[in-house]
């Protein structure tokens, strides 16, 4: 039972991490069977794999949506703040794979945390959450450079609020460490 509540704690954490994802009925794609048969293993990261790039798409996706309707932009801006957010989305992209990857180890060590590895997973967690700050800090300046303050305020504003909307749907996911027996 606790091997597979483990298990399959790393793909409730990408199904809540992205909003929405399935209920545009999205499924991934059925994995091609070649002439060696990969392992039990091998298939479940591949699919899990292909769920968080669907789910990553479709939160993007969303995410650009919001994003365009409150920020109400004219063309000028437009074309100003889209390659910029572009390459903000890139790099929280890329930020987000530390977070996958905590908490898959998260998952897998869930049975037999210990002191020390519960330690690593919550510092992890914590730098991940700095670096995302610092991240959001940075792409402010070049928004605030390139629109004025008052647009770049709404942008963190908005980005803000999203992201602690994810991060809450992943929160409430994720099982709380067992005390120590």
């Amino acid at each position: 039972m606790k091997k597979r509540m483990a298990r399959g704690l790393s793909l409730v954490a990408f199904v809540v991490c992205c909003p929405g994802a399935f209920a545009q009925g999205n499924a991934p794609s059925q994995a091609t069977t070649t002439a060696t048969a990969p392992s039990a293993a091998d298939t479940q990261q591949k699919n899990i794999q292909e769920y968080i790039a669907l789910l990553r798409a479709d939160v993007r996706h969303e995410k650009s949506q919001i994003m365009a309707t409150v920020m109400q932009l004219d063309a000028d801006d437009a074309a100003k703040f889209w390659p910029i957010y572009k390459e903000y989305d890139a790099e929280l992209n890329k930020l987000n794979d530390l977070r996958v990857a905590n908490i898959q180890e998260y998952a897998r060590s869930y049975d037999q945390m210990t002191e020390v590895k519960a330690d690593e997973l919550i510092q992890k967690s914590l730098s991940y959450r700095n670096q995302r700050s610092a991240l959001l800090a940075r792409y402010y300046g070049r928004f605030k450079a390139s629109l004025g303050a008052v647009q770049a305020a709404r942008f963190v504003q908005v980005e803000d609020q999203l992201l602690m909307l994810i991060d809450l749907q992943i929160e409430s996911a994720l099982p709380i460490v067992a005390p120590k027996s």
